[in-house]
């Protein structure tokens, strides 16, 4: 079962996503917050999977709690809703750790397909498996309220967001080995997508000196620091 704290400072609002949330299989509100101050709360106090997150409240943005989340070393997912297509605001919320965005107002049948989408892409990453390419797309497309951003030839999403949540799990800068043996890709494989995400501005390098030989590269989601 995944389970949602549902955010908005509108607590008719909350009363209706938390409703549509328990409509769908393998979904469980597990507790609703209508501040950010009562979000951050609720997650220290109750197991939580996914939260689904309002940009505007009342004392915080939903980026400022999802910066908190990470910086207390929260892993839950996040989807953010907001009102309107602010699109850098759901850019910084992503580079924070943020899953995706939903536009308001929206349907149940709108909800629903996210969610679905999330469920799936959980279920494919926590086997440790990659799906076919045109599975990957429809989950992604699925996810995303605008098309997702493409990745460079040769990448796939459901690689990226593994290797994504396993830095975001870390307890600090990891090596490209280290990132292979949590995720069980290849190191060749773990180098290139910390590359990728380094070059956009996700991953922080670091370098680590020994005794003798080339430095270590070590590696920490953009967040972490």
């Amino acid at each position: 079962m995944i389970e949602v704290l549902v955010v908005d400072d509108d607590v008719r609002v909350a009363d209706v996503n938390a409703a549509y949330v328990e409509k769908i299989p393998g979904f469980h509100v597990a507790a609703k917050a209508h501040s950010a101050g009562e979000a951050l709360r609720l997650v220290e106090e109750t197991p939580v999977d996914l939260v689904l997150l309002d940009h505007y409240l009342p004392d915080e943005t939903g980026l400022a709690v999802v910066r908190a989340l990470r910086e207390r070393g929260h892993q839950a997912d996040v989807i953010m809703v907001t009102a309107a297509r602010d699109v850098s605001t759901v850019q910084a919320a992503m580079r924070h750790g943020a899953l995706q965005y939903l536009v308001k107002p929206f349907s149940y049948a709108g909800l629903r397909a996210k969610l679905d989408a999330y469920a799936m892409l959980r279920r494919t990453l926590d086997g440790g498996g990659e799906a076919e390419q045109a599975e990957v797309d429809r989950m992604f497309g699925a996810l995303s309220s605008t098309p997702a951003p493409e990745l460079p030839k040769g990448h796939s999403p459901t690689t990226a967001e593994l290797v994504r949540r396993a830095l975001m799990a870390a307890d600090g800068p990891v090596s490209a080995q280290d990132l292979a043996d949590r995720t069980r890709l290849s190191r060749q494989t773990a180098q290139r997508y910390l590359k990728l995400l380094e070059r956009t501005g996700r991953v922080h390098l670091s370098l680590r000196y020994g005794d003798t030989g080339r430095p270590e590269h070590r590696y920490v989601w953009a967040a972490s620091v």
